[in-house]
């Protein structure tokens, strides 16, 4: 008898790296839940449209939703969905526990904690995948808890629905991630499932780190992939055409391959142009000075005091990228990080390669934002900054499946 394919709900979607590993680990989307619509727009161009990864309901118009007017329009229809959803995955939005930025209790974001458990009582699916940020799991100090962690309160919230859950600090870098990025990851299990017990919400975890070799051989890939190993081929030196989706800006052109990791992104790509792969016009005077800390400052780290003295640098964050080792945790202000051997920032295509993104994959929207927009747009860098590294998702998908 043929398995029946597992099906899953994506919430707080984002522009679906999450959904593209488990549509690759051989799962099926119902629907995807986004409230920002330039995030959205990548996530249905690529996994709607390109791909018809979701069953979606006839109910749900096919476009961005905020999860609490999801709640409140279709609560009946979210009920007739229980014992159909083997999964939902995703966790809310991590501004408001960021350690990269500032922490808030009161960040309005955080009561989106509150509408997912209220989602994952009315859907009642068997397994449940939450990730967010490190500062997840760090207390807030003025809290009316006395510094209870949003973490804890999710476990309890969840046991009371039913669900056995472990949560664990992951570092996907130790999952062939050209990046270290450590991430809050909380896996649920109803106590329905056939089997179900604390031991099993925890056995994800051993799987994971035990299935990552096998995972990764067969796609000829390493855990030890680099930075240079993930965008090598992706150089401005390769040579410059202009932008085809800006006007006045350049974009660069494929060189050969250089790894195994290169070649998996760009399989199934015949352009000659990457998708999203515009250069920033620097000034002249901002060329010289990355030149500078290029080559003298320390990689992979925050610039010297010695050096923002000399150019006057108030910038909070300013990191040159070292080439032989993974890459810090990208955020979604590419500003922060200069290329490891070229005096630029890094492209949205270079930053889709550093959270496991094929070239496929077209991002929409705006490159950038700024001022009063950041709180409404998401544009290409923030969608990418923000997402679950699609190879993670997958590795993630196939052990969910396993739990089943």
């Amino acid at each position: 008898m043929k398995e029946k394919t597992p099906i899953y709900i994506d919430l707080f979607a984002g522009c679906g790296g999450l959904s593209l590993g488990l549509h690759n680990a051989g799962w099926k989307g119902l629907f995807a839940i986004e409230k920002n619509s330039d995030a959205f727009k990548t996530l249905e161009y690529n996994l709607i449209k390109n791909k018809n990864h979701f069953d979606w309901p006839d109910w749900l118009p096919q476009q961005s939703h905020e999860i609490n007017e999801l709640i409140k329009n279709y609560k009946k229809n979210l009920e007739a969905l229980r014992g159909k959803v083997e999964l939902v995955a995703g966790g809310p939005p991590c501004q408001g526990f960021s350690t990269a930025g500032r922490r808030k209790e009161s960040d309005s974001r955080n009561n989106l904690v509150k509408s997912y458990i209220k989602f994952i009582g009315l859907v009642q699916p068997k397994l449940l995948f939450f990730e967010n940020v490190k500062g997840f799991t760090q207390e807030f100090k003025k809290n009316k808890d006395k510094g209870k962690k949003y973490a804890s309160y999710v476990e309890e919230a969840l046991k009371r629905k039913g669900y056995y859950v472990k949560g664990q600090l992951i570092n996907f870098g130790d999952y062939g991630i050209p990046q270290k990025r450590t991430r809050f990851i909380l896996v649920g299990i109803h106590k329905s499932v056939q089997g179900a017990n604390k031991q099993k919400a925890k056995e994800f975890f051993n799987l994971l780190g035990k299935n990552r070799f096998e995972f990764l051989k067969d796609k000829n890939l390493s855990v030890n992939t680099n930075l240079k190993d993930a965008i090598s081929d992706l150089l401005k030196t390769n040579g410059e055409v202009p932008s085809p989706d800006s006007s006045n800006f350049n974009a660069g052109i494929y060189s050969i391959t250089g790894s195994k990791y290169q070649e998996l992104m760009r399989a199934n790509v015949i352009e000659e142009i990457p998708d999203s792969h515009r250069f920033a016009n620097h000034k002249e005077k901002t060329v010289a000075k990355f030149q500078e800390f290029i080559l003298s400052d320390r990689k992979n780290k925050n610039l010297g005091n010695a050096t923002r003295e000399k150019h006057k640098i108030k910038k909070h964050t300013i990191i040159p990228l070292d080439g032989e080792d993974k890459s810090p945790t990208i955020t979604t202000l590419p500003d922060d990080y200069i290329h490891y051997s070229e005096p630029r920032i890094l492209t949205v295509r270079e930053y889709a390669r550093i959270q496991s993104f094929p070239d496929w994959y077209k991002f929409r929207g705006k490159y950038t934002t700024g001022g009063k927009l950041r709180t409404q747009e998401v544009p290409r860098y923030s969608q990418i900054g923000n997402a679950i590294p699609p190879l993670f998702g997958e590795q993630s998908g196939e052990v969910l499946k396993q739990l089943l």
